[in-house]
């Protein structure tokens, strides 16, 4: 059975229930939030990576082929970090180089290695391989939301989450015009708006799973006759998952049709249980479409409006454990989906994120040599996806040390990351 069929099947079974259902309660029970190391060390590791890659973005975009100590002075807190940019640019001896300015002897100067421009370039490559899934996950985004429209500072800080080119706002939508157009809103605002609806990328990541040989007939056979709904993949924290009540709450939750976050969903009540699985879907399909199947918290609530979203709807984080986890690491709040991960690692990573792995593998040797680093730049030259493996906070026992005591003071002090726009790496805005 095609999807096209798969599809009608649910919208009737959708529309029979949505009565009962809206007025339906869930059984309410309240968890914990219990600490993950394993997620947290990996956003912590993804902050540093992050604030590389957007030094590294920025030295690509400068005309001159660097930059100076004083045009980072101020940049700190538009890379998400604590501690003064000069510092932190300084721990990755394998990644940029310094130098004195020829006119200005005491002014330090940065720019790319040798291994890092390879990568830079490695990078070029898997993204114009990978255009078309680009441009498939940039329609989803806009699919989901309620008008097909959202503002470039909304998109702007969801580049490196969504794995977009950095400059996808002067290429990717101009190339694909019969896909996008740059329009703006009533105030003003430079927005980007879907003009082409694509069925076949109207699936979700769940549905997906659902018309995999591995679930069967018999399952989707349950499922047509409303003996069964399409079920989130639960995860609990260890002591969660075997309570009497945690179950009988999750039963009833998977029961709930399931809403798929591409179709309407204006005539559901908000209040209502089916709204809150449709939520659900609509945050674990966001987070699946991510590289590494996580983003900031805020970022998200950004698009609250577009998205159809309450105003209290990040209480669903916590309110669904086994599916979300919800981290304060790095002091801001990072939401992950868990069955993105298996064992501390990327369940399927992409070829992006194996890449970005290299790049933390060149970082991490460079902060554990620290001014022997560019000393290593000949044994980093050939970087294999086996050598390093994923960036993923799993590192080896001995470098641990290091990371713990250097790494606590480089993450972010606070939520608004992105309350500047010094390096023009979220855009320059002149749409």
């Amino acid at each position: 059975m095609n999807w096209g069929s798969r599809k009608a099947l649910l919208l009737v079974k959708l529309n029979s229930t949505a009565t009962h259902i809206q007025c339906r309660t869930l059984v309410k029970v309240r968890l914990k939030w219990a600490k993950n190391k394993t997620l947290d060390n990996i956003i912590e590791t993804h902050t540093h990576l992050k604030a590389a890659y957007l030094l590294k973005h920025t030295i690509v975009r400068s005309s001159a082929g660097f930059i100076t100590s004083k045009s980072i002075s101020d940049s700190h807190k538009v890379l998400g970090l604590t501690i003064p940019t000069l510092r932190f640019i300084r721990r990755y001896p394998t990644l940029f180089q310094e130098f004195n300015h020829s006119k200005y002897p005491s002014l330090p100067c940065f720019r790319l290695t040798e291994i890092a421009k390879n990568l830079h370039d490695q990078e070029l490559k898997i993204l114009e391989a990978r255009e078309p899934d680009l441009v498939e996950r940039l329609c989803k985004v806009l699919m989901m939301t309620r008008n097909k429209i959202v503002p470039f500072e909304s998109l702007y800080p969801l580049k490196w989450d969504l794995g977009l080119p950095d400059d996808f706002d002067r290429t990717l939508i101009f190339k694909y015009s019969d896909y996008f157009r740059v329009v703006k809103d009533k105030n003003g605002v430079s927005c980007l708006e879907l003009l082409k609806w694509n069925d076949d990328f109207a699936v979700s990541v769940l549905q997906k799973k659902y018309e995999k040989v591995e679930c069967g007939e018999k399952e989707f056979s349950k499922f047509r006759r409303g003996q069964s709904s399409m079920a989130f993949s639960l995860r609990f924290p260890k002591g969660y998952g075997g309570q009497k009540k945690v179950k009988a709450w999750m039963e009833e939750f998977q029961k709930l049709p399931y809403v798929s976050p591409y179709e309407d969903s204006t005539s559901i009540d908000m209040n209502s249980d089916l709204m809150e699985k449709r939520i659900v879907g609509l945050l674990h399909e966001f987070l699946s479409l991510t590289e590494h199947k996580m983003t900031k918290r805020n970022y998200l609530g950004s698009l609250r409006s577009e998205l159809n979203l309450p105003e209290r709807f990040t209480r669903i984080y916590t309110r669904y454990p086994g599916i979300f986890y919800l981290s304060m690491k790095c002091k801001t709040t990072t939401v992950a989906v868990r069955e993105g991960y298996r064992r501390g690692k990327l369940a399927e990573p992409s070829p992006l994120a194996e890449l970005r792995g290299k790049f933390y593998h060149a970082m991490r040797t460079g902060l554990m040599y620290q001014n022997k680093g560019l000393n290593m730049l000949p044994q980093l030259a050939g970087l294999s996806s086996s050598d390093c493996g994923e960036a993923n906070g799993n590192e080896g026992e001995k470098d641990e040390t290091t990371r713990k005591d250097r790494s606590a003071d480089a993450c972010s002090d606070s939520e608004e990351e992105f309350d500047g726009d010094i390096f023009d790496v979220f855009g320059n805005g002149n749409l």
